[in-house]
């Protein structure tokens, strides 16, 4: 019966846009990601992006595959797992004809998307404003308006400056020392150091290429760019969050990204009731 509804593209598969698709699959919708060729998601275990490289990834019990053309969505989509597909143009609409796009690719600005693409567009975060390039917009500033949905009007403009956990907000976030490949490395007692693991303020957690990259507080490795990834100097490619508790919860859907999920739902039954587009 879910075959019969039609798709909602998701521009994105990183940490945040895969809580949007957990939570729009887990309501009923059929969904279908794209994504960039080279995905750089810190938040890896998080992340359905992961089946660019590896094929498939699960989130939550979820089921994510990476596909080669948009033809083979369907037979994905019966088995009860994602479909993706790495499409940065969104061509796939052509074939799919969805009911909604939704761009979650949290870029800051807008690589693309417009209101010609699908029925329902809905954008996430700074770069888009609703009532032009957009239907609606989600907020996915930290606080009050996390989540908000906006049918006039952009989202609060980027800072430039992580959210506040825990008392810490632009030390939360590691950027490369250096241009090179990624280089995993073992703790003092030799077991590796990756996502999950309990660090030190100091301790050097990775390397890039021959440059050590240190945490920058004390806690949980909640982010730690893929293994061999090229990344260039500045990039960000790991994040600490000071709350030891959190080592539980790194390969599940963040509160931040349920909640902007939340908003693209409440988008999407909205404007589907304004332009009368049965969804489910």
């Amino acid at each position: 019966m879910n075959q019969q509804r039609p798709w909602i593209l998701v521009r994105g598969a990183g940490d945040l846009a895969t809580g949007v698709i957990v939570r729009l699959a887990r309501c009923g919708f059929r969904v279908c990601a794209l994504e960039c060729a080279n995905p750089s998601a810190i938040r890896r275990k998080a992340a359905f992006c992961e089946a660019v490289w590896q094929g498939q990834a699960q989130v939550e019990g979820l089921v994510c595959r990476r596909i080669d053309r948009p033809e083979q969505a369907e037979s994905v989509a019966q088995q009860g797992q994602i479909p993706l597909l790495v499409d940065e143009a969104c061509a796939a609409v052509a074939v799919l004809r969805p009911a909604a796009v939704v761009d979650a690719i949290i870029a800051k600005r807008n690589l693309g998307t417009n209101r010609s693409l699908a029925p329902i567009t809905i954008g996430l975060g700074p770069g888009f404003t609703a009532g032009a390039d957009v239907d609606a917009v989600v907020e996915t500033m930290r606080g009050h308006h996390l989540g908000r949905v906006i049918l006039s009007g952009s989202a609060i403009p980027n800072t430039g400056i992580p959210g506040n956990i825990g008392g810490y907000t632009a030390q939360r976030v590691i950027h490369s020392p250096a241009s090179g490949p990624m280089i995993f490395v073992p703790d003092a007692q030799g077991r590796p150091i990756d996502i999950g693991t309990l660090v030190t303020q100091g301790q050097v957690i990775a390397r890039v290429g021959e440059e050590p990259v240190y945490a920058t507080l004390t806690g949980v490795l909640r982010g730690l760019i893929r293994e061999g990834y090229p990344v260039t100097k500045g990039l960000k490619i790991a994040d600490i969050d000071p709350r030891p508790e959190q080592a539980a919860f790194c390969d599940t859907v963040s509160d931040k990204a349920r909640s902007i999920g939340g908003g693209v739902v409440e988008a999407l039954l909205f404007l589907a009731g304004q332009k009368n587009i049965p969804l489910l």
